[in-house]
């Protein structure tokens, strides 16, 4: 974080956001995402800026390469980096894989980018398909660099008649993901006077004993934290949960691949991963990003929902506010929430994966606008 200023106004604090837009749509939310972060940025004096990177499944497709050195150390030394959405269907390594991974992975086990935070959270004028789908606010914490996929790249396939791939449970990794969802059960009910910090363990810890160890470091851990209750869900009970009574839930913590499912599924309860942000993060890097895939096949029809990845920007100015105990950049994050939710609710957001009309740039521009107004 650096000082600076233009003419016009003289900037508390910068930062610079390393930005990758990515395939399909990708490049058409992190616009409308980039819109409305100056919006939220310019009404309280933090100065972003932004070195955009073609990493992704298009840029393999013309050149072979995915990443870039220079890109992945353009990411490293960010701030923070917005990612938008990569991949192709038909973009695949020689294993059957997809290339994009390269990117995700890369930066995730690069910069040990350990916690895949996913709130899930309802809002009015986006449509549940539940019918008890009002008031839904929890959070997802997946561990990220271990558990299934730690397995990419050190799986086997022999004579192309049996594939393997193995779990990877650590009690470090464990440890640290654990207390990272008990921290943020304990921010979250801070600021909700009344609410009792609760954590939800998910594992499959009956069948499977990687899951029972992961259970075991849960339990050693919670010891630490005796203001916050607990409970244990098996992970096929928790995708009935999930649609049964999701207004249950507080935090939630899993591991890496129960995590990537359960967190899909509780995106479907609140409207869609179009409304589902996720910020991947570590102890001094982090990445934020629409949780869903590049849709190539309604990239450039100005149809695509842009508030995930905006949602995510907010995520993007929330840790830096927190990292850098600044107050502006959690204040522009704060006008972005809210100008989500009062967009939405009124229907100028409200795209066709909603129910509604709204373009992609109309999206945006209305949340831009409704930041703006909220600033002054």
């Amino acid at each position: 974080m650096r000082a600076g200023g233009n003419r016009r106004r003289i900037y508390v604090s910068r930062y610079d956001i390393a930005v990758l837009p990515g395939d399909g749509i990708g490049p058409e939310i992190t616009e409308e995402a980039v819109r409305v972060l100056n919006a939220a940025t310019a009404t309280v004096g933090v100065d972003l800026q932004y070195e955009r990177l073609e990493s992704g499944a298009g840029r393999w497709r013309k050149t072979g390469v995915v990443m870039t050195d220079a890109e992945y150390a353009s990411c490293e030394k960010a701030d923070a980096i917005l990612m938008g959405a990569l991949g192709y269907l038909d973009a695949l390594r020689p294993d059957g894989t997809e290339v994009q991974g390269e990117v995700g992975f890369r930066l995730r086990f690069g910069l040990d980018l350990y916690a895949g935070i996913r709130p899930v959270h309802s809002f009015q004028g986006a449509p549940s398909p539940l019918v008890n789908g009002a008031g839904i606010d929890y959070v997802v914490v997946r561990e990220n660099v271990e558990g299934l996929f730690a397995s990419r790249d050190g799986g086997t396939n022999v004579r192309d008649e049996v594939a393997t791939d193995t779990m990877v449970v650590t009690r470090v990794g464990t440890e640290k993901i654990v207390r990272a969802a008990f921290e943020l059960a304990l921010k979250r009910a801070s600021g909700r006077p009344g609410q009792q910090p609760h954590v939800t363990c998910i594992d499959k810890a009956n069948v499977l004993s990687s899951y029972a160890f992961f259970r075991k470091i849960f339990d050693e851990t919670a010891r630490d934290y005796p203001q916050v209750t607990t409970d244990h869900v098996y992970v096929d009970a928790m995708t009935y949960y999930q649609v049964r009574q999701p207004q249950s839930f507080d935090v939630v913590v899993a591991e890496n691949f129960i995590g990537d499912i359960i967190s899909d599924l509780s995106a479907g309860t609140v409207g869609g991963l179009g409304l589902a942000p996720s910020g991947d993060i570590g102890d001094h890097h982090a990445m934020f990003q629409s949780a869903h895939g590049s849709a190539p096949d309604i990239a450039g029809q100005n149809v695509a929902n842009p508030i995930a990845e905006i949602l995510s920007g907010a995520m993007m100015l929330r840790w830096l506010g927190e990292r850098h105990e600044d107050r502006d950049a959690l204040k522009a994050a704060e006008f972005i929430d809210t100008a989500v939710a009062e967009t939405l609710a009124s229907g100028d957001a409200r795209t066709r994966d909603l129910g509604g009309s709204v373009g992609t740039r109309q999206a945006g521009q209305a949340i831009a606008s409704r930041v703006e107004k909220l600033g002054r």
